[in-house]
């Protein structure tokens, strides 16, 4: 029995995080100086990351399926959600993605900078979300939902009212663009 118990330990104490889930919640100071809580919930069956942001009238979520490569972000003030392709280029490993977060949380300034992406979001809503995949299909179903393209060089046509910036624990800051209002 004592050995059964000790080896359940060792499995618990020493068993690889990519088979755990990782739940992660910062509080931080926006640069405008409001206050934000950030949940970070990876499910590394699935391949899911989740992702609440509360900040009042600011808040979003979003959701990062690696098995379909695609990203969704819903924006509370616009009510409606925007769905993109993940940038492998830019977008951390799944197996990495814990460490990096904690390494941000005890200090956000050491390391490197957070990675950008500007998206054109298109006026034209999506019909069909099952070809984003169950996770997305779910997560914006419901709410008026638009392909979000990224961009090299964001247009000089946006105003700035138009674009809608998210930042993800440090690591990330995103940035969805239209050129009309949503319907």
């Amino acid at each position: 029995m004592k050995l059964i118990i000790l080896s359940v330990a060792f499995l618990g104490v020493f068993l690889p995080p990519v088979l755990t889930d990782n739940n992660i919640i910062q509080n931080h100071q926006e640069d405008v100086g409001g206050n934000s809580h950030q949940t970070v919930n990876i499910d590394h069956k699935r391949q899911v990351v989740n992702i609440d942001n509360s900040n009042g009238w600011n808040s979003w979520s979003s959701v990062m399926d690696y098995q379909t490569g695609f990203m969704a972000v819903r924006v509370f003030s616009k009510k409606s959600c925007f769905i993109s392709r993940m940038n492998k280029q830019i977008m951390p490993d799944l197996t990495t993605l814990p460490k990096i977060i904690r390494e941000k949380q005890k200090d956000p300034r050491k390391g490197a900078a957070p990675k950008e992406a500007s998206f054109n979001v298109s006026p034209k809503k999506i019909t069909d979300l099952s070809i984003y995949g169950k996770q997305l299909q779910t997560f914006c179903k419901g709410i008026p939902t638009y392909l979000a393209s990224e961009v090299t060089k964001p247009s000089f046509f946006f105003a700035e009212e138009s674009c809608t910036r998210i930042n993800i624990l440090f690591i990330f800051r995103f940035c969805y663009c239209q050129r009309k209002a949503y319907n």
